[in-house]
């Protein structure tokens, strides 16, 4: 029987930030994720000297606005004491949105997922003693929500996915160490489709496990190395709305597509330019444009260096998130080529 092969076309849009501790710009962002309208949040990890910065950064994408800043990290009490008031962050992960808007940022130092309005007003937390009982965590990381506004949240620390309801309260959990199907090394970044289906990144086992939405394990694919469809430390994971799955590679500095069977599709290495902000301040001191000249291996600049995160809009826009340059790489997929007959 003929058959239909389709491959994703994905086209380098343009880049999204700049290295600020305040304003127009980020610190180590880990994560970002899509706000109701045109905005874009952006999730920071800040610097460990300046523990103050801003952890969460909000514009439009249209016209790359900033619009504002929340959430703070942790001030200091004393030399050694530090004041880990409600609604600041210190190694937040992930954030994801609830029907409502409101904001849900997990955080793996202080063991808890904060709350905040779509403006960033401090709302409320989930918070147990940390641990390996049911609704508490160690370490958690990816967080995601069902089209029921029930939260799954990567329970790092405890090898599992443990899912609650938007309010906090603990519904199911799955998943032990180990290796086998259902069982984790460490996950990381966890996503969910149309269908309710999740996606983990199983970052120290480099490979994608797939779930129904009661934990039953569906398919994973992916192996440790370099070469297509392997992984090194997988981190981010997303689904579009035809169920092309997107990986963020971390140790291998790449993106990595594949269809929903997770077959392997194609890569992206990294096409940065430079972004509106960073212009707009190099326009403002001349004399780092003459530094950009003198710099050796500025055509490297492009590329992806250790990508963290990665989200997909319903626009079919791809962004990527790399930590160690502090910018977003913003692509847009095309419309799949078809190969063959057409049934």
């Amino acid at each position: 029987m003929p058959t239909v092969a389709n491959s994703v076309i994905l086209k380098y849009s343009h880049t999204i930030g700049r290295g600020e501790q305040f304003g127009p710009g980020f610190t180590s962002p880990v994560f970002v994720a899509r706000g109701e309208g045109d905005m874009l949040y952006v999730l920071c990890r800040g610097s460990e000297y300046r523990p103050e910065g801003t952890r969460i950064t909000v514009l439009t994408l249209g016209d790359e606005e900033y619009v504002t800043a929340f959430a703070r990290g942790v001030t200091a009490q004393g030399p050694h004491a530090f004041n880990f008031d409600d609604g600041s962050l210190v190694w937040p992960t992930a954030i994801a949105f609830d029907r409502a808007g409101n904001v849900y940022v997990t955080d793996e130092w202080t063991n808890r997922v904060s709350i905040f309005g779509k403006d960033g007003d401090y709302i409320s937390k989930w918070q147990e003693r940390p641990g390996s009982g049911d609704s508490e965590l160690n370490r958690p990381s990816g967080i995601a929500f069902d089209a029921d506004d029930n939260a799954y949240i990567v329970d790092s620390g405890n090898n599992r996915i443990q899912k609650f309801t938007k309010d906090g309260r603990f519904l199911a959990k799955w998943g032990s160490a180990g290796s086998g199907p259902g069982q984790f090394n460490m996950p990381w970044g966890i996503a969910v489709d149309r269908a309710g289906d999740v996606y983990v990144s199983d970052w120290r086992n480099d490979r994608i496990q797939k779930f129904s939405p009661n934990g039953n394990f569906l398919m994973q694919f992916g192996t440790s190395g370099t070469g297509e469809g392997q992984f090194n430390r997988p981190s981010g994971v997303a689904v579009d709305q035809d169920g092309v799955i997107y990986v963020a590679d971390w140790l291998n500095n790449r993106l990595q597509v594949f269809d929903p069977e997770g077959d392997f599709i194609a890569q992206k290495t990294g096409d940065a330019t430079l972004s509106k902000w960073a212009k707009d301040k190099l326009d403002a001191n001349p004399e780092m444009y003459q530094e950009r000249e003198r710099a050796y291996g500025l055509e490297r600049e492009k590329d992806f260096w250790g990508p963290t995160g990665v989200a997909v809009d319903d626009q079919n826009r791809i962004f990527v998130v790399e930590s160690a340059r502090n910018r977003v790489q913003v692509y847009q997929k095309l419309s799949p080529t078809f190969v063959g007959p057409r049934l």
